[in-house]
């Protein structure tokens, strides 16, 4: 069950691969992401000493979050990862060129987990061709709606 997505990363990013990652979380980042108040838009992920961290995620905290926890929104987040994998992602990164990008957070047997891309960057006119893709698989649809009256 998808908790959010980020669309933004699709518009941007050619993605190869998927990776599913677990996350470090506070119990008031749990209970704000259960309530739907996370954002990924601004998010990335980075490698920093052979471990993957997620920054810019804003998870909003509840007002009625413990008032002992000073919450702060966009800290970074630790992501859980097997060992082959996060070597595999490393060696992508650092040699061909790919960036990891978060994809969308869901539930999987109750734990929130984020999907994490290896992605390519596109350039303008690869955007400007999937908008274009996308309008006539739109207007197709439509057609096809249409002859079945």
């Amino acid at each position: 069950m998808t908790i959010t997505d980020n669309k933004k990363a699709f518009h941007d990013y050619f993605i190869e691969e998927r990776f599913e990652a677990g996350m470090v979380l506070d119990g008031w980042e749990v209970k704000s992401i259960r309530a739907g108040r996370v954002q990924l838009k601004e998010a990335y992920v980075i490698v920093r000493n052979g471990e993957i961290f997620l920054f810019g995620a804003h998870i909003s905290p509840l007002p009625t979050a413990s008032t002992h926890v000073n919450p702060d929104p966009v800290r970074t987040r630790k992501l859980l990862l097997h060992g082959s994998e996060i070597s595999k992602l490393i060696g992508k990164v650092e040699r061909a060129g790919y960036t990891l990008v978060p994809l969308n957070l869901h539930y999987s047997r109750g734990r929130i987990k984020c999907e994490v891309g290896l992605a390519k960057g596109k350039k303008q006119y690869d955007k400007r061709d999937t908008i274009k893709d996308r309008d006539w698989q739109r207007e197709q649809q439509r057609i096809m709606k249409q002859n079945r009256r």
